[in-house]
């Protein structure tokens, strides 16, 4: 079911998105200032849920769970799951496709709980990247989503209750 807007300062979670997470198997910490996949522990961290604000085309909800939808698209990548290589830096080939996988990954997800995908603040930083790597390969869009796809078969099989 979409989720509900809430009043002011209030952060009404999703039942169902929350047990398909955990079901999921990541470890997820939350604090600070910044969203991630940390490859070297494993794990999630998100700032509180509470952190984030409603923008004019999503709930806080919404902007919560597409951010770690994106982050738990970057989990799915690592060794003995759906293998991807993490270990691009920012500004190389490798970064931009796996940020343009991670996007796609949370969008499809989003698109499974019937969700809004906000645009993140740092999209922008990544336009430059997503565009140079769509200009040199005219299939990377594909590589992209066949990816992204694999990835949320792999975090939906893990769910399956």
């Amino acid at each position: 079911a979409p989720l509900s807007h809430p009043a002011e300062g209030e952060f009404n979670g999703s039942a169902e998105i929350d047990a398909f997470i955990g079901r999921t198997g990541a470890m997820l910490h939350h604090g600070g200032h910044q969203a991630y996949y940390q490859p070297s522990t494993d794990s999630i961290h998100l700032p509180f849920r509470e952190t984030f604000l409603q923008t004019e085309t999503s709930s806080p909800e919404e902007n919560y769970y597409s951010t770690l939808f994106h982050e738990l698209t970057h989990f799915s990548g690592a060794k003995g799951r759906c293998d991807r290589d993490l270990t691009g830096r920012f500004g190389s080939s490798a970064y931009a496709m796996e940020e343009l996988i991670a996007e796609l990954g949370a969008a499809f997800l989003c698109g499974n709980f019937q969700m809004s995908s906000s645009p993140r603040a740092d999209h922008a930083q990544y336009l430059a990247n997503w565009l140079s790597v769509l200009k040199s390969d005219k299939r990377a869009i594909f590589t992209a989503a066949s990816k992204a796809s694999q990835a949320v078969d792999y975090l939906t099989s893990r769910t399956a209750s």
